[in-house]
């Protein structure tokens, strides 16, 4: 290849597109560059099909980018599969609104083909939009192997673990309280209801106890709408306020039938009156007690949310509205003890905000207690590793109360359940080809069931779906268990977890090593981003006008793992200046090195600097300590010492320091030379997972002979490369730098302005390291003249500063006219002395103080403390002329 050529400045829209579609040509994207290496997999997180990707996934992907480009650089076999997701629920409600928005039809009017014709629709165009954002982002994934969960190999993989689950028992159809969702009208998980605190009231009801005059047992409830319902009033055993009426009857208000009085240790005796009333049919936990108990399930919502037949004249009411007739009856009726103000949790539709009716229904289920327990014990026993380690809490939290799982979803998109029924006898069928006849009566006459999966079980299996499984292709052989997976704490148990037990019970074994967690990106103010605050960023637009790699720097550099990051359009114009920092310096050192003889390694070595090997040193050492940050998933760490050495110690001190050095003719010159490039080569690879773009179009306008950066080997420690001493040397020479430099701030004297010093070094060892590298020094603090004095031959009125290993000192006569310099001394000296006074004043004032709030007190006598000080180093300073 011919070198790179680089513009005047960094302009990453003008490389960036070029070359990633040379990266996806040459196939660099593929596990095959390294056929040899160890297989090293991390399968993509699928993004939904409902619309482009967001700040979220832009972070996401770019964590997942760094990892799997670093261990391509070691030599693995590196896979980074991409996808995406069907997202039944979110997708059907985004097709549906499109057609009633261009068509004015719901999708019944379209019929159960046509809609899915138009989802299918939908999909390739949204899977195309995804794929394509994911590339402007510089994602390294084998596009060739990308999947969909609703393609054919996802699909048949759905099939084979439903019928699988089926046949051992794990999975049934049953009637048990669900989750619905009245919008979406489709059962949800446990995990697809978000919980608020919410403001309600605690209706205090009087049922009256059969076969008495007034006399009454009292029950809270917070849905007075589902007492239509009631088939029963719960005391706990122990309770002495109520054994007279256990196995009695009340009588049900509104609906006025018997109702047995039932004794259950569920009840809590302390709460409210220690008296329950159980609508098996609205509520899980009377669910469970009226199946100990046999009491009869009486479903009064329908699935619309509205009062169905069994709810008498309420019957058509919206559930709300059936709430407020109900109160006022039983108001009416002298049964309404009171209502009590009562903050609780509300359960809603993860997808539609709308509040959950729990209801019992006949849905599909997973059996879980079987397969959370070595879910459980392959987290417990290290084969699945939380980063950070505390996220492991939510996962046991979730999976030691896990109940089990409703997949049924009263949807169309999706895959539809392998479930078949015999219209004449009844007969249930699962299997995993649609049957043509009845095995139990013959009959011809079957209908598939109408519901589909949820979303999750389809990416519950995505880990060796996407390899191929049920077959037992090359790539789940040699990819499978995949390496890290890398996402958001939201999804723990929607996700990661029943990828574990999928994993473990279809593969026999955990379907990853390490769950690397990060957080949210929030904005500025620490808000989540939202479309309702308007403060989200598109990551499309930032890297229109900064380019992908200062966004993808932004977002990881100093970000712990499981720790939310801040977005501050600040940072990603400082990490713009950074990409043009080492574009400007690559433009220098290829400036000071092309069409020149430059030393091979051996002959170089024999001529290095001290501040040469000071420079390869720190690349070594840095090598090191990123390679181990990496490996511990400190990403962000690993990105701000990158930062700091290319910026600070190769840019601002290793190229000012050698410039010198590149107008020579000598052996310095080309040692000087091949320490520039070897260290920026080395420094460019650590920087590749990174910053992919800008690191390939440095690399290439380095040289010729290598294709690519993204197959160059990744650097390593080496022992040759470790110069402690001349480490320490160059500290000394830095802190000499900077201490000239600093008297000339303090003293408001331009950098460039020339100056003589003197110089005390402490010891022999200092003396020599300083003069060897004394005109260097010079160079950088413009000074004419060094010399090295004793403490005994300091000159008059002088200043200076001392720092480990000499003392620097500078004649004041040559920084500053002495005169004007004592007359602007006297005026801060004046004007501190009036802001003393004022504070003074204002503290001894009787008035002030026993009336102003103590922090403003404080910040007065903050500002006393500060100006007497500042008005101590004038006095000082004076003294000095």
């Amino acid at each position: 290849m011919s070198k790179e050529q680089l513009s005047k400045s960094y302009n990453p829209i003008e490389f960036e597109d070029e070359i990633y579609e040379r990266w996806e040509r040459s196939g660099y994207f593929k596990p095959e560059v390294n056929p040899e290496g160890k297989p090293y997999t991390i399968v993509m997180p699928p993004p939904n099909i409902t619309g482009q990707l967001h700040l979220g996934h832009a972070f996401d992907g770019a964590l997942q980018d760094i990892l799997i480009r670093w261990k391509r650089m070691q030599g693995y076999s590196a896979l980074w599969l991409p996808g995406t997701d069907h997202a039944s629920i979110a997708t059907e409600v985004k097709v549906v609104e499109k057609i009633r928005e261009e068509e004015g039809k719901t999708k019944e009017d379209l019929g159960r083909e046509e809609f899915l014709n138009r989802a299918w629709d939908w999909a390739v165009v949204y899977k195309k939009r995804i794929t394509d954002q994911f590339k402007k982002l510089g994602a390294s994934c084998d596009w060739d192997r990308e999947r969909f969960t609703m393609d054919e190999g996802c699909s048949e993989a759905v099939v084979e673990t439903f019928v699988r689950l089926y046949d051992k028992g794990l999975i049934y159809r049953g009637n048990r309280i669900i989750n619905w969702c009245p919008d979406c009208k489709t059962a949800l998980s446990d995990a697809e209801v978000e919980y608020s605190e919410q403001s309600g009231n605690l209706y205090h009801i009087k049922y009256p106890i059969g076969g008495t005059e007034n006399e009454f047992i009292v029950v809270a409830t917070t849905r007075p709408e589902t007492m239509l319902g009631d088939t029963g009033v719960a005391v706990n055993p122990e309770d002495e306020r109520y054994v007279k009426i256990i196995g009695k009857t009340v009588i049900l208000p509104l609906v006025n039938k018997e109702i047995p009085v039932i004794a259950d240790d569920y009840v809590d005796q302390s709460f409210g009156t220690g008296a329950v009333k159980m609508t098996p049919a609205h509520d899980p936990n009377d669910f469970e007690v009226g199946l100990r108990h046999g009491l009869e399930q009486i479903r009064v919502i329908d699935d619309a949310g509205m009062m169905n037949e069994n709810a008498g004249v309420y019957a058509g009411l919206d559930r709300y509205e059936a709430r407020k007739r109900i109160v006022a009856d039983l108001k009416n009726q002298g049964l309404l003890e009171k209502i009590q103000p009562h903050t609780h949790n509300v359960g809603a539709c993860y997808r539609c905000d709308t509040t959950v009716e729990p209801l019992i229904s006949r849905q599909w289920f997973v059996r879980m207690e079987p397969l959370a327990q070595p879910a459980m014990k392959a987290v417990r026993d290290n084969e699945t590793k939380f980063i950070p380690e505390r996220f492991s809490k939510i996962y046991f939290n979730w999976m030691e109360n896990i109940k089990d799982w409703c997949i049924s979803r009263q949807l169309w998109w999706g895959h539809r359940i392998p479930a078949y029924y015999c219209q004449e006898c009844g007969e249930l069928i699962v299997s995993k080809f649609s049957p043509d006849v009845c095995p139990k009566c013959g009959s011809s006459r079957l209908v598939q069931d109408e519901d589909v999966l949820d979303t999750w079980f389809s990416s519950a299996l995505w880990p060796f779906s996407t390899l191929g499984w049920p077959e037992n292709t090359e790539d789940l052989k040699k990819f499978y268990p995949n390496n890290v997976l890398v996402t958001g704490f939201d999804i723990i148990f929607f996700w990661v977890a029943r990828m574990i037990f999928s994993g473990i019970e279809q593969m026999g074994e955990p379907p990853f090593s390490d769950v690397y967690i990060h957080g949210l990106i929030r904005d500025g103010e620490g808000r989540k981003m939202s479309k309702s605050l308007g403060n989200g960023v598109d990551p499309l637009e930032v890297i229109e006008k900064y380019g992908s790699d200062p966004l993808r720097f932004t977002i990881v550099t100093g970000n712990a793992a499981g720790n939310d990051i801040r977005w501050y359009d600040e940072k990603v114009i400082a990490n713009r200046n950074f990409a043009n920092k080492i574009w400007n310096a690559t433009k220098f050192v290829i400036m000071n090195t092309e069409n020149q003889e430059i030393p091979d390694e051996e002959t170089a070595r024999k001529n290095l600097l001290s501040m040469d090997k000071w420079i390869i040193s720190r690349v070594n050492t840095l090598t090191k300590e990123v390679t181990d940050n990496m490996d511990k998933y400190e990403l962000g760490i690993a990105a701000s010492k990158l930062y700091e050495f290319l910026w600070n110690e190769y840019c601002d001190w290793y190229i000012e320091l050698v410039k010198p050095r590149l107008y020579n003719d000598d052996e310095s010159r080309g040692a000087a030379q091949f320490t520039l490039l070897y260290v920026l080569k080395n420094s460019l690879k650590l920087l590749h997972p990174f910053m992919p773009f800008i690191t390939e179009k440095l690399y290439l306008a380095l040289q010729e002979n290598e294709a690519t950066i993204m197959t160059s080997k990744w650097p390593e420690w080496r022992e040759e490369d470790a110069f402690q001493e001349d480490e320490n040397s160059l500290l000394l020479v830095m802190d000499i730098v900077r201490t000239v430099r600093n008297i000339k701030a303090e003293l408001n004297v331009p950098p460039s302005k020339k100056i003589s010093m003197y110089v005390i070094p402490f010891g022999a060892d200092k003396h020599d390291i300083i003069a060897e590298n004394e005109k260097y020094i010079m160079n950088l603090t413009n000074a004419t003249t060094m010399k090295f004095i004793e403490k005994t031959d300091i000159p008059e009125n002088t200043t200076g500063g001392i720092i480990d290993g000499a003392e620097i000192i500078i004649p004041l006569d040559e920084l500053i006219d002495k005169a004007k310099e004592v007359e602007r001394l006297n005026k801060e000296k004046a004007n501190l002395q009036k802001e003393i006074d004022r504070v003074n004043a204002k503290l001894s004032n009787q008035g002030f103080v026993g009336k102003a709030p103590q922090k403003v007190i404080d910040e007065e006598k903050e500002k006393k403390a500060k100006y007497e000080a500042m008005f101590n180093n004038v006095v000082e300073m004076l003294r000095k002329y």
